[in-house]
């Protein structure tokens, strides 16, 4: 079993549903995101999805979107991403989801990407811009590395295409609550729990949603249906409020504790 199998079992036999936070790598810096990483795993995460800065992160909010931009700034590409990961599993066994667009997964090669990702210590890769008929290469380079691949899921998608993203997914299916792009939302979409139901159709896989999850209360509402809540934009703007602060992954996991206090209400 992968770390993110073992995770998920655990979770279902303890009665318990999953937490998954992202953050940007490099954001405030890479040192820093080494520490939040670290910091966030010992206060309720038990997924770590991690950004790989991108130029044109189409996906996202506004609230990425600035991360990404300081860590470029930064310097930071995929390589410095994989290397932190590395630093990481020194530390911790937390599974880490790469999320990145398709470009910088490219830039390392595919005939060397599983290999390099796997040697890092990366459970998975959400390849945010990446569809399942353009995905046969990266899914075949990826399996002979037993690393996962996860795609997401709308609101907008009918049947047939539940069924193909469900065949071709592992580790879980990344239901996305709305369309359009991530960023805090004061609610959720009533749509999310429609979706997870229609998802669990065509598969046995665990389900996660994400995209405007940004309070407890949305966890908790999350967790009503779903086999795990992530949380991205949320977190990443508390990352900008408090980047020069000499606590910051302190601050970071009290926000992380806070998001999951309803698993012991």
């Amino acid at each position: 079993m992968t770390r993110i199998d073992t995770v998920f079992r655990d979770l279902l036999r303890a009665g318990r549903k999953g937490f998954v936070p992202y953050i940007t790598a490099g954001d405030p810096t890479i040192e820093a995101t080494e520490e939040m990483i670290l910091e966030i795993a010992r206060s309720g995460a038990d997924i770590i999805e991690l950004g790989v800065p991108f130029s044109d992160p189409m996906a996202d909010g506004p609230v990425i979107q600035r991360a990404s931009e300081r860590a470029l700034a930064n310097g930071v590409n995929v390589r410095d991403c994989l290397e932190l990961v590395r630093r990481v599993r020194k530390k911790s066994n937390i599974p880490i989801v790469l999320f990145s667009y398709l470009n910088p997964l490219l830039s390392i090669g595919i005939d060397r990407l599983g290999y390099e990702l796997r040697d890092a210590g990366v459970d998975a890769v959400l390849g945010t811009d990446l569809v399942p008929e353009e995905s046969e290469i990266i899914r075949s380079a990826l399996k002979a590395a037993e690393i996962d691949l996860i795609f997401l899921v709308a609101p907008t998608s009918t049947d047939d295409r539940l069924k193909l993203i469900s065949d071709v997914s592992s580790g879980f299916v990344y239901a996305v609550s709305r369309t359009g792009v991530t960023g805090v939302r004061q609610s959720l979409s009533e749509a999310a729990a429609t979706l997870v139901h229609r998802v669990r159709r065509f598969t046995d896989l665990p389900v996660a949603v994400g995209f405007g999850v940004s309070t407890p209360e949305h966890v908790a509402e999350v967790w009503e249906h779903a086999d795990a809540a992530v949380v991205g934009s949320r977190i990443v703007v508390e990352i900008e409020n408090a980047a020069s602060a000499s606590n910051l992954p302190a601050i970071i996991g009290g926000v992380v504790r806070q998001l999951v206090s309803s698993r012991d209400s």
